[in-house]
């Protein structure tokens, strides 16, 4: 495989500097191998992915090479420890390119995307390799090894199998063409959706214009737009999601359309074309694998099981959210004055209805809500309530931007579990949505223990002003929190299993189950206290937000199932199938029909042009995953709050059999050495008032 150039050098050269003195060549001796991001520059990257991926094929070759017949320890374990470069810079750049990117590191992400793509294969198609991992898998019956070893084995035999390491050699090449080329695209749409969102921000001339939000939102509106150019005036950026925030609170219905007009097009000239040939690329990569569709193909690895299962989970929930959502919508038009309400006024109206049916103000709940007061008092204690851990800022050590904190987090006893950082705001160099990453995976095979980090997109405010936060910000905070906690509590001995490396739609299930401590009653008045007078939010006001959270069930659950037919037929295609390049919106539409979802008041959450999860994101055919995990989420808040054990002996009990095994154990398995059971629906309709 050829070296890649040195941006900043000859042709072919590294420059000696560079080679001497990156930071990547070395483990780190930070506290808990914490990158040094203080030594990283962007020309520290190409060299070290360079080297990496040289030093991980020698390291897989010795290992097909092996003389001696395969063993765990000289061929799985083996496998477990090559690559530690190369992991060590993909973590640091992948999280770059996510939270601080800039033109250099775009260019970068495009030139190695491909690359990385082949690399990939070339571990997971290595016939020597394979050919040892196939012999141990035949004996592991008669082996002596314990659970963990050979879960691990396992994974690595059928992540290389589905993979296609028994396929014919030319039918591996193609498989390399595809993989390439499907890297190639998700990048570019990514990269497309950044800009699209970054040119479809709404700037306002006058603050007048944006009567009915909060004066603290206008004021960060004014900051956002100084910090992108305008002077003088308002910038809305869009969230990633099709609903803005603000289309609850603004007054103009005419603002209100120009809003929600500019979140449903972003992407839809530049990205179409991306989705179209992502959907037709997998299709026939599925095919070549044996597969009918990229569908079938994902789900045959995940906790669902079969198409048949996903399509019937889907298709139990649209009938009671869709009837759910026309009573909504009939409520709603009855408040607007109007026969039936439209897309852009279903928040506002929606928050007029819950004024007056429930006495709350969406607006009222932002003063409880300051952002440091729900981490430390909410968050953070909840985790102390729940788990016996707590947090410790650590401002000696530099984080990879000034917006991220770093904090130690320690066990029960007192020792050390790993780090904790948070980085809460929106900026320029920012891709939008939430998310957690693991910057150091946890494992007792190379003695490491876990640094992960936290991404929101929260408005920062002017300097000294408070930042408040709105309740689905405060749930969206809890959420990543969750996916925080499941790689801070990994107890694995192997990489590969570490953390959140479970299937995909069971990864979100415990981060789900975090968001219950957002309104559970000890915690909540721990944490929502007004910012200026340290008064704690009125008594009645929780009460009255979780009947108001009823109302609004119905549209709810239809843009989650709309977002998710969406993905899964763009992903249920055979090879052939795909539309016309410049047909994705009918496409679309034509899949939301099919569905029983194609509601023209209430968009999807995520539309083709901006459905990052699934073009340039993990969760191709994978976005049901939300609802699968979530009917796992609803009957464990259910144990919790019915098993008779305090929140502690509870938690205790979901840490150390669930949280703290990652992908060490069957996760279904996992969840019912919890619960006692297998998993029941009737939890997750209960929860959105979905029971007929």
């Amino acid at each position: 495989m050829g070296r890649l150039r040195d941006r900043t050098s000859p042709a072919g050269v590294v420059s000696a500097s560079v080679t001497t003195s990156n930071p990547f060549f070395e483990p780190s001796d930070l506290p808990y191998a914490l990158p040094p991001f203080a030594r990283i520059r962007n020309d520290h990257f190409l060299p070290a992915f360079d080297r990496g991926i040289a030093e991980q094929l020698d390291e897989i070759a010795a290992i097909g090479s092996c003389a001696e017949p395969a063993t765990f320890e000289n061929t799985v374990e083996a496998l477990e420890r090559s690559g530690a470069l190369l992991g060590r810079v993909c973590r640091v750049f992948f999280n770059k390119a996510a939270t601080d990117t800039d033109e250099e590191i775009q260019a970068l992400e495009v030139e190695i995307a491909p690359r990385l793509a082949a690399h990939d294969d070339a571990l997971l198609l290595d016939s020597a390799l394979f050919a040892r991992l196939d012999a141990l898998h035949g004996r592991r019956e008669r082996s002596g090894w314990d659970t963990e070893q050979l879960r691990l084995l396992e994974r690595h035999h059928t992540n290389r199998v589905r993979a296609g390491a028994r396929l014919a050699p030319e039918q591996q090449q193609r498989l390399r063409e595809l993989n390439a080329e499907i890297a190639a695209r998700s990048t570019e749409f990514g990269q497309n959706l950044r800009a699209a969102t970054a040119d479809a921000a709404l700037v306002v001339d006058r603050a007048e214009e944006l009567a009915g939000l909060p004066a603290d939102q206008i004021a960060a509106a004014a900051e956002n737009a100084r910090a992108l150019g305008h002077e003088g005036k308002y910038v809305l950026s869009l969230k990633n999601f099709s609903q803005q925030t603000e289309l609850a609170a603004l007054d103009d219905p005419a603002l209100r359309e120009r809003l929600l007009a500019a979140s449903l097009g972003r992407g839809a000239g530049t990205n179409g074309p991306v989705a179209v040939a992502l959907a037709a690329l997998r299709a026939e990569r599925a095919a070549l694998l044996g597969y009918p569709s990229h569908a079938a193909w994902e789900v045959a690895d995940g906790t669902a099981g079969s198409t048949d299962a996903v399509e019937e989970l889907l298709g139990r929930l649209v009938t009671p959210a869709t009837a759910n959502a026309e009573r909504e919508g009939a409520a709603l038009a009855e408040a607007a004055g109007v026969a039936t309400i439209r897309a852009a006024d279903w928040q506002y109206f929606s928050e007029r209805v819950r004024r007056e049916r429930f006495a709350l103000d969406a607006s009222v709940l932002r003063p409880y809500l300051e952002l440091e007061t729900v981490l430390h008092d909410g968050v953070f204690h909840a985790a102390e309530l729940v788990y016996g851990i707590t947090f410790t800022p650590r401002p000696d050590l530099v984080s990879y931007h000034p917006d991220a904190r770093i904090y130690e987090v320690h066990d029960t006893d007192g020792s050390p579990l790993g780090l904790y950082i948070g980085d809460f705001h929106a900026r320029e160099s920012k891709r939008g949505g939430a998310w957690m990453d693991a910057l150091v995976p946890q494992s007792r095979l190379l003695g490491h223990q876990p640094v992960v980090v936290n991404n929101l997109n929260v408005a920062k405010p002017p300097a000294g002003e408070p930042v408040l936060l709105t309740w689905s910000e405060v749930n969206t905070l809890f959420h990543e929190f969750g996916h925080a906690l499941h790689g801070l509590f990994s107890d694995v001995r192997y990489p590969l299993l570490s953390g959140t490396q479970v299937p995909r739609d069971f990864v979100e299930f415990p981060s789900q189950v975090n968001e219950v401590w957002a309104d559970w009653p000890e915690i909540l008045s721990h944490y929502a206290r007004h910012h200026v007078t340290g008064e704690p939010m009125p008594a009645e006001l929780p009460a009255r937000l979780r009947e108001a959270e009823n109302f609004g069930a119905g549209f709810r659950m239809v843009e989650h199932q709309a977002a998710a037919v969406l993905d899964w037929a763009w992903h249920s295609l055979s090879p052939g199938e795909a539309p016309a390049a410049d047909e994705a919106e009918a496409f679309e539409a034509a899949a939301l029909e099919r569905y029983g979802l194609s509601v023209s008041a209430i968009p999807p959450r995520y539309r083709t042009g901006y459905f990052a999860h699934i073009f340039s994101g993990g969760y191709a055919a994978g976005y049901y995953g939300y609802r699968w995990a979530e009917v796992l989420d609803a009957d464990t808040v259910r144990w919790f709050r019915e098993n008779g054990r305090t929140i502690r002996e509870s938690g205790e009990i979901f840490r150390r059999k669930l949280l703290g095994k990652g992908g060490s154990v069957d996760p279904l398995g996992a969840f019912r050495a919890v619960v006692g059971r297998d998993p029941d629906l009737a939890p997750l309709l209960a929860r959105h008032g979905l029971e007929g």
